[in-house]
């Protein structure tokens, strides 16, 4: 099933996390996607809790043969493989509050155009 969403890969939190992937649909949902290869790369990470603060949704990508009973029933779960992506699992929507909404809208707009213009670091990094 396609969604409709625009995605930034590497989108820079005003925490200063990282999240893999950061997309936003035509109503203004905002959904962070982390990406994990591996089960120790899933548990030597404990900085994805933290990005539940900036999005209405959050999801794992996984590969096929990681074994999901390890990842958070309170998450989403999309599989994917070289060939594409399914989501499994939908993720508990966690609705963001207007003002932090509009703040997270507003640095993917500048992240993305900052993108566009070939500046990306320079503004897709901003403070």
């Amino acid at each position: 099933m396609q969604r409709d969403f625009a995605a930034l890969p590497e989108f820079v939190l005003a925490s200063g996390r990282r999240a893999d992937i950061a997309a936003i649909d035509r109503s203004g949902h905002i959904w962070i996607v982390e990406i994990k290869s591996s089960v120790q790369d899933f548990r030597t990470d404990g900085k994805w809790p933290d990005y539940r603060d900036y999005c209405d949704a959050f999801f794992f990508a996984v590969p096929p043969d990681l074994p999901t009973e390890i990842l958070p029933e309170d998450t989403g779960l999309i599989i994917a493989d070289a060939y594409g992506a399914d989501i499994v699992r939908d993720a508990p929507m966690h609705k963001l509050s207007a003002a932090r909404r509009k703040a997270v809208t507003l640095r993917f707009a500048r992240a993305a155009t900052g993108r566009l213009m070939g500046v990306g670091a320079a503004l897709s990094d901003f403070a």
